[in-house]
Formats: C-alpha cells, sequence, structure tokens
C-alpha cells in the first residue's frame, strides 16, 4: 500500500486496485455508513455561494472538500464556515499552484465567463471536472474543453442536472422507438430571465466592497468599473459575464432535443429580439436553428429539423389538440417535439413527457438510470466516475464529449441574437467554426445605450450607436474571445 498514492489508487480502477491493497468495504462496514480513506475525492470547488453551494451539498458528505475558491468572501463566507478544514483561496490559480498535487477534483460554479478557463486549467493538471451550465461562454471554449476531456481522460459533468434523470431517458426511448415518428419541427420556451435584462450599461461607479475581488471576477474578460448591479448573481443578463436567458436555461431545457434527436452542428441560425444592446441581454428573443438530416436509427429516420426557442414571456402557439385550461409551462418550461404521428411534450429538466394523443408508449428501457438525479445523483454520478480508470469508466448523463457539443448549441443562439442586426439567415460551418456568408465588406451598428425620455409629454427616441463595426471581426470575437492580458486557454488539442 505504501507503493500506491492515493490519486494512483483512484485512476487506476476502485475495484482492481481494492482487491490488492484495501480490506474489501463491504467487511469494513460501507453498507452501514462506513467509507474507506481511499475511497475519498479530495475535492476543490470554485465558485461556492451559489449553484456551487449546492453542488458541494451534493458530495459532502462522502467525499473530502479540501479547497474552497471564491472572489467575494462575504457571499461564500456561509460556505467557508460549514467547511472550516478546507484551505480558503481568492484565486484558483494559486489554488492550483499551491494544493494541485492534493487535488483530484474540481467544482465550477463561476459566473459563465470563466467556467472554460478554470476548468480547462485543472484538465490539463488532470484532475477531474464538474463545470455549472452553460459550459462555456463561447462555442471555441465549448470545443476546446470537448477536446481537453478527451486528451487528458478525466471524468467530466456539466451541472445540467435534469440530464440524469428518468424523463430525458423515457423521451430518448420513445423516440428512439418510432413512437411519434420523424421529427422535422421542435418548439421550446423557458419562463426566464427573473434578472434583469434589456438594460442601459450603469453609468457610475460604485466602490468595490472589501469582501470582493473584482479583477478576479473580470478573470478574462475587458475590465469594466465595478458597479453592484453586476455582482451577485445579476450577472447572468450582461453579456461579458453571462449568456442571459438562453444560456441559463437552454441547458436544461433543449438537453433532451439535442440527444433524443442526434443533433451535431446547426447548418442555419437566425434570431430576433426585444431592443438589442451593446452590453446587455435582450427582454425577450427568438431563435432558430436549422440540422441537417443525421443517420437513420433502426426504427426511425432523423430528417432536417427546426428548433424554435423563445424566452422572456415569448410562447410558440399551442399545438392543434392542446387540453383546455392546461398551462404550458411546466417547471419553468416547455418543449414540444412535433412527429409525423404524434407529439411528445415535457417541461423543463425533460420532466413529466406525455403524448397529446394521450397514448402511453411501452418503449423498450435501453438508458441506463441514475437514481436522485436532481437531488444529488447528478453530482455523485460523476464521483463515481472520478474513481473508475479511464479504460473502463461508465460515462457521466453530460459528459463532455456531449455538453460540449450540445453547449455549443446554446451558445450558437447567444450569437444568432446578437448578430441579427445583418438582418439574414446566417450559415454555419460547424467543423471550422465559422459563419460562411458574412462578407468582408458588412458592417453591423450597435447600440451603446437606448436615450429615450419624456418631455413635456412628448416622447424623444434617441439611441446611441458605435461607429459601424466590421461584421467579420465581431462575429469571430463572439465565437473566440479575446482574453486580456494575463489571462490564457490552454491550445487546442
Amino acid at each position: 500500500m505504501s507503493n500506491i498514492s492515493r490519486r494512483t489508487f483512484l485512476r487506476t480502477g476502485a475495484a482492481a486496485a481494492a482487491a490488492l491493497t484495501v480490506v474489501p468495504s463491504s467487511i469494513l462496514g460501507k453498507s452501514h455508513g462506513y467509507i474507506a480513506p481511499t475511497d475519498k475525492l479530495n475535492i476543490a470547488a470554485v465558485g461556492i455561494g451559489g449553484m456551487g453551494h449546492s453542488n458541494i451539498n451534493n458530495v459532502k458528505n462522502t467525499e473530502n472538500l479540501v479547497a474552497l475558491c471564491d472572489v467575494d468572501w462575504k457571499y461564500s463566507d456561509g460556505v467557508f464556515k460549514e467547511l472550516p478544514n478546507a484551505k480558503k483561496y481568492w484565486d484558483y490559480r494559486k489554488m492550483y499552484d499551491e494544493i494541485g498535487k492534493e487535488i483530484d477534483a474540481v467544482i465550477v460554479a463561476t459566473a459563465d465567463h470563466t467556467h472554460a478557463i478554470i476548468a480547462a486549467d485543472a484538465m490539463t493538471l488532470g484532475k477531474h471536472v464538474y463545470v455549472q451550465k452553460p459550459l462555456t461562454h463561447s462555442v471555441y471554449e465549448s470545443r476546446l474543453l470537448t477536446k481537453l476531456a478527451k486528451k487528458y481522460q478525466v471524468a467530466t459533468q456539466m451541472g445540467n442536472q435534469g440530464s440524469s434523470g428518468e424523463g430525458v431517458d423515457l423521451i430518448c426511448e420513445w423516440i428512439w422507438n418510432g413512437e411519434i415518428g420523424e421529427v422535422r419541427k421542435v418548439e421550446a420556451f423557458t419562463d426566464r430571465p427573473i434578472w434583469p435584462q434589456g438594460l442601459n450599461a450603469p453609468e457610475k461607479e460604485d466602490k468595490v466592497p472589501k469582501t470582493l475581488n473584482w479583477d478576479l471576477f473580470t478573470g478574462p474578460a475587458a475590465l469594466k468599473p465595478y458597479n453592484n448591479i453586476y455582482h451577485p448573481w445579476n450577472w447572468r443578463g450582461w453579456w461579458a459575464y453571462g449568456t442571459g436567458a438562453l444560456g441559463d436555461m437552454a441547458c436544461h431545457i433543449l438537453h433532451p432535443v439535442f440527444k433524443s434527436l442526434k443533433l451535431t452542428y446547426p447548418t442555419k441560425v437566425q434570431g430576433s429580439s426585444t431592443l438589442l444592446l451593446q452590453d446587455c441581454a435582450p427582454s425577450a428573443q427568438h431563435v432558430k436553428l436549422v440540422y441537417p438530416a443525421r443517420d437513420n436509427m433502426p426504427k426511425v429516420s432523423l430528417p432536417e429539423v427546426e428548433v424554435h426557442w423563445y424566452d422572456g414571456g415569448l410562447k410558440p402557439d399551442m399545438p392543434e389538440g392542446w387540453p383546455a385550461g392546461k398551462n404550458m409551462n411546466d417547471s419553468g418550461g416547455y418543449v414540444a417535439f412535433y412527429g409525423t404521428k404524434d407529439t411528445l411534450i415535457c417541461g423543463c429538466y425533460g420532466v413529466n413527457p406525455w403524448l397529446l394523443s394521450g397514448r402511453k408508449p411501452n418503449a423498450p428501457k435501453v438508458c441506463r438510470r441514475v437514481e436522485n438525479a436532481t437531488r444529488g445523483g447528478h453530482e455523485m454520478d460523476w464521483v463515481r466516475a472520478c474513481k473508475e480508470s479511464a479504460a473502463n469508466r461508465l460515462l457521466t448523463k453530460s459528459d463532455f464529449s456531449e455538453a460540449g457539443p450540445f453547449n455549443e448549441m446554446v451558445v450558437m443562439g447567444v450569437l444568432a441574437v446578437r448578430l441579427q442586426t445583418l438582418n439574414k439567415e446566417l450559415l454555419w460551418d460547424g467543423e471550422n467554426m465559422k459563419f460562411t456568408n458574412i462578407t468582408p465588406d458588412e458592417k453591423i451598428r450597435i447600440i451603446i445605450k437606448d436615450d429615450f425620455k419624456i418631455v413635456d409629454g412628448d416622447p424623444k427616441f434617441n439611441k446611441i450607436y458605435t461607429d459601424p463595426v466590421d461584421a467579420q471581426q465581431f462575429a469571430n470575437e463572439l465565437i473566440k474571445h479575446n482574453y486580456r492580458a494575463g489571462w490564457k486557454l490552454p491550445d487546442m488539442p
């Protein structure tokens, strides 16, 4: 045992290593709550005040939380107090430098714009990662994490816990069994945002609280003057840090669409919205993504399909035959799969799937089930995967091999909205991550501020625009962000 480090033990497969090095846990009483120390992961968590706290709670009773990192120590104070033995950090980079060798796995639950760099650095160090949704802030970042996970053979999971739920399993099984026929159109909506969007950027600078490191919160983004409208939580609606209602909720609502229909990269995208501003996501938006035909399955073909997304109070029309008085919103969202035989409906997270005809499908069970998926099972399934060898690992339900390409779908919706003033359907080359019909001479202007006023009872409309911007350059920056000095992603494998 002295010749096998704890990390080596974990990485070579718990079952095989245990047979040679430790007394079986059943003899020691694991069924009565005992967990051998060598069965535990050393986990670090970055971003612990919001969803990170929930993720921590779902693993802390069985694993070791060895380090906690956050840029806001007031927001995180309660978690620090709950886990007094964990080392505290402001900067994840310092944490990796000082105790990286002690860490097996990292939970990342920071603002969207820092997910990729924290997770990428962890994977290059050989650490397993659990990353909150949306996985990343850009298409390029999603592609990078997908490839890094494959290169370093670490266990990964995105924090869209509904992907582990039985609702998603049933939707896949019904569609794959041909229960609703070919699907050529899908419509989905969320009741978000529930935070401010559609706002002009603040013009005054607030004093940065002593408990907040604003420079570290900003991370790779351009450094803006601090204003308390950005943090905590409201950062979701600001383009520099978040991805709006679409990025927040599509990872839950569109996942069963991506998985069941075996989608890859869209070929055409377009977006529209309420007032589109330079800095803040719009109050409401609609996105249409077109996916090409995929290889047919044994019991159903997969033709070209349109996927429509609505948020901010916008909804698609009720399907023909919708039960009178029934609310379309289920748990914060809605999806309708329009098949040639029937229409399949589900709620956010894929919950409560049902057929509009009222028929009860009887499809064979082919998807692996995860117990208590939304009550800790999603996180613990990742823990299980971390403890298995790469050669024998059973993939998690939102492993980056799926979550990465799926997240490209989500952030592609953001691109469609932000490029809507080009006034055309955009053609997308997914393999090469570029639009093929934005020409070198195209320019766009972006609204910096909507200076609407009422003067003596009369409305005064005054929108302040940027100078004309090179459309190709602007699109490329949205696809692959330019990080500020001092922050750098690993190279694409």
